[in-house]
């Protein structure tokens, strides 16, 4: 078994606590960008871009991703921007997950497939192989 550091776990706590956040964030967009309907990027620079900053869960997803950032930065100085980055992709795992539950998308095989590579991947990082 690998043991990791106070220090080291409390990064990986901290890691996740931001992990969490961004994937909150995300699925709060998903679902303020379903209410609002479909924009392209010219609408942008419309009027509609008013019903996009004035629903109240894109805003809420833009703040959960601003304080996931601000808990980033601590992050980024306790530890090596090559171990801790690739935590990150769990918010990959969790997000298609919890996607498929919430909003019915679709878990197809290669999606499953992709999403148990990055999960192998973030635990080889973790015990450092």
């Amino acid at each position: 078994m690998v043991e990791l550091g106070k220090s080291k776990m409390a990064v990986l706590l901290l890691v996740l606590v931001v992990v969490g956040l961004a994937v909150i964030a995300q699925l709060s967009l998903k679902k303020g960008m379903t209410k609002v309907g479909a924009i392209e990027i010219g609408d942008l620079l419309t009027s509609k871009v008013f019903s996009i900053i004035t629903e109240k869960f894109v805003v809420i997803g833009l703040l959960l991703y601003f304080v996931a950032s601000a808990l980033w930065v601590v992050v980024l100085s306790k530890e090596e921007l090559s171990f801790a980055y690739p935590l990150i992709a769990l918010g990959y795992i969790f997000t298609a997950v919890l996607a498929s539950l919430l909003f019915n998308e679709s878990l197809t095989l290669f999606r499953i497939v992709g999403i148990l590579s990055i999960a192998l991947g973030v635990f080889l990082i973790v015990i450092k192989i």
